[in-house]
């Protein structure tokens, strides 16, 4: 059973911060996410990245270094709108093909791959962990199940993207560390292996 009034605190603030991203100018963001990256996540591989869409930071130079440093990639795939998500090694060299929602996503006769790390995009968040995400509730499924496995969910934002407290419910999954291009915030109920390392 739905919240209306949690749904139209969501909302607004999902219209909020929404205007908020598109207005930041992303720079040199994108590298500055690899330099404020915390050694003992960047020990871990396998390594869940995402396609940045609609003014998300951009992830890929991160995957790049992290790539270049030995750990294996994937990247997120959608077979259906339902889900769930499949994650697929990806080299960064191979042709990426539409997936359910449209976003580039290796081809789905790639390798299936169980991530130790998540990098997860975000519309707000909040530095005890708290996630606003599009609103399907993907990543929340997503975070809740290979956390079972001890996966750590990092999300990558711009610092103008943080809240105060973001809306949240009772299954709305929670970050383990926010990666911005000013700092690494480990967050305060983040529910992974928080400060393990490879």
């Amino acid at each position: 059973m739905t919240d209306p009034a949690l749904e139209a605190a969501k909302a607004d603030a999902r219209l909020m911060m929404r205007a908020e991203r598109a207005a930041l100018e992303p720079g040199d963001s994108s590298l500055k996410l690899i330099e404020n990256f915390p050694l003992e996540l960047a020990r871990l591989s396998p390594v869940a990245g995402y396609w940045p869409v609609g003014g998300e930071i951009d992830g890929r130079p991160l995957l790049a270094a992290l790539a270049k440093a030995g750990r294996t990639i994937a990247l997120p795939r959608m077979e259906s709108r339902a889900g769930p998500a499949r994650f697929l090694a990806w080299r960064g060299s191979e042709a990426l093909t539409a997936d359910a929602f449209g976003v580039p996503s290796p081809p789905s006769t790639g390798a299936d791959l169980s991530p130790r790390l998540l990098l997860v995009p975000l519309l707000a968040f909040d530095r005890a962990g708290g996630r606003l995400g599009q609103g399907g509730g993907h990543y929340d499924r997503i975070i809740s199940l290979y956390r079972a496995h001890g996966c750590i969910a990092a999300g990558l934002a711009y610092a103008e993207q943080e809240m105060d407290a973001v809306p949240t419910g009772p299954h709305d999954a929670h970050l383990d560390w926010v990666i911005t291009p000013k700092e690494a915030i480990q967050c305060a109920r983040g529910e992974g292996l928080r400060g393990r390392s490879a």
